[in-house]
Formats: structure tokens, sequence, C-alpha cells
């Protein structure tokens, strides 16, 4: 496998770092890349996932909390600062598409100290979920992404997403107890969270030297915040302007 890298880009805007995180695979890289980020306070619904079953938008509106959507899909997501976003982009196909994504993750929640546990849609660490799993892929490259609760407070989590609805659908979250690292009493800097996770990947991918984004990675950032993440229509029913 070709060598890998990891990205080094912050962004303020959460539109600007979900058309970052598809422009990482829409560049097609020659080998594994990584992205560690954050969003403010927002809640970031899958793909194909209905809004109005997922979301309490009165509060959200009330609260001043925006409602984006991602490229991939899996579930509905609450982000904030305390919440650790990790992209991970494999090219090649992928017949298990969340393997190594689980690996990294479990691999770094144990070595901050916690049973890791790969469960439904992500890892668990006794009945509580502390990472959550999605993925989008073309014929060439996979995305993989995982979220992970640093010292996100639980309860803000469920204040702002419905819970499970009485008619099911195959697209609606599966809701699930959810509890921090801190919560589970790891309380560490940011930066050694983000150390470990850095660590895992590398320990399973191979050296992941850090680098700046690309002006190709920039160049398409731009033009999906104009087809997609800055288009208002995405976000409410997933229609991209053409």
């Amino acid at each position: 496998m070709p060598s890998g890298s990891e990205v080094r880009a912050e962004f303020t805007d959460p539109a600007q770092n979900l058309a970052f995180d598809e422009a990482l695979l829409r560049e097609v890289p020659a080998g594994p890349v990584v992205w560690l980020w954050r969003n403010p306070v927002c809640v970031v619904v899958g793909r194909g996932q209905r809004i109005a079953r997922e979301v309490r938008v009165d509060d959200c509106a009330r609260d001043g909390v925006p409602v984006l959507r991602r490229a991939s899909g899996g579930g509905t997501v609450f982000h904030d600062p305390g919440n650790l976003n990790v992209t991970l982009v494999l090219p090649g196909p992928a017949t298990r598409p969340l393997e190594m994504l689980g690996l990294v993750m479990s691999a770094a929640v144990e070595k901050l100290g916690l049973p890791a546990r790969i469960g439904d849609r992500g890892i668990f660490v006794g009945d509580a979920k502390l990472c959550g799993f999605a993925v989008f892929r073309t014929k060439d490259v996979l995305l993989a992404h995982s979220t992970l609760l640093v010292d996100t407070d639980a309860a803000r989590v469920g204040a702002y997403l419905t819970g499970p609805p009485p008619d099911p659908k195959p697209l609606d979250s599966h809701r699930s107890k959810v509890a921090s690292l801190a919560d589970h009493g790891v309380r560490l800097p940011l930066i050694e969270v983000e150390d470990t996770v850095r660590a895992a990947a590398a320990g399973l991918l191979g050296p992941l030297p850090p680098r700046e984004p690309t002006a190709g990675e920039l160049k398409r950032q731009r033009a999906l915040l104009w087809s997609r993440y800055e288009y208002p229509d995405w976000h409410a029913e997933g229609r991209q302007r053409s």
C-alpha cells in the first residue's frame, strides 16, 4: 500500500468541515489519509435521513443549533468541541468498509485504558456508545469516519435528537445510551486524546506524516460548498445545486 499521511486542517464552520471531509474522498488519494477535526455545536444527519424524524427542530431553532447533512450514511450525531471526529480515507475497493476504522478506534480506546467492544455501528464501553461510525464509498475510495465523545455532555446529546419513532424505518438512527471518555473517568487534554488516535492509526496503517491540505483538496472543498454544503436544500432534503 502506498504511504499515507495525516492532513492537518482546521475550519471553524461546520459546512466547511463537512465539505473538506468529502473532498478528501473525491480527490482519490494514493495512500491512506487520516484527518482529526471538531465542529462547533450543531446536529449532523446522515445522507438519506429525514430531519423531522431525527431532530428536535424547534429546540435547535430556539437555541441556534444548526442542522446539517453529510454525504455518508449512518445516524444523526450531535457535534460540539468535546466530540472528536476521525476521518479515514482508504484507496481501493473495500469488502468490509468499517473493519479498519473499527480496528483503529478500538485500539485508541484501549490505549486510553478502556475495554472497547465493537458493536452495532460503533464502539461501546459497557452498555454505552463511545464512538459512532459512518461510511461513504465510491468504486475507487472508501471514506469511513467516527465520532469519539471526549467530554461532551450526554444529556445535551439527547436534548436535540428525537427518541425512537413508533414506526421505525430503515434509515432511522439506532438510538443508544452514550457516555464520553470523561464519563468513564478518562479526563485528558484533547491533544493527548488526538495523539492516542494518531498512534493507533499509525500502528495499523504505517507512518502518517502530517501535511497541509493540497491545492486540489481545497479546490474540491470550494466546489462542494457551492453544490452541497452552502446550499440550504442539501441540508433540508439532500438535493444538491446543479
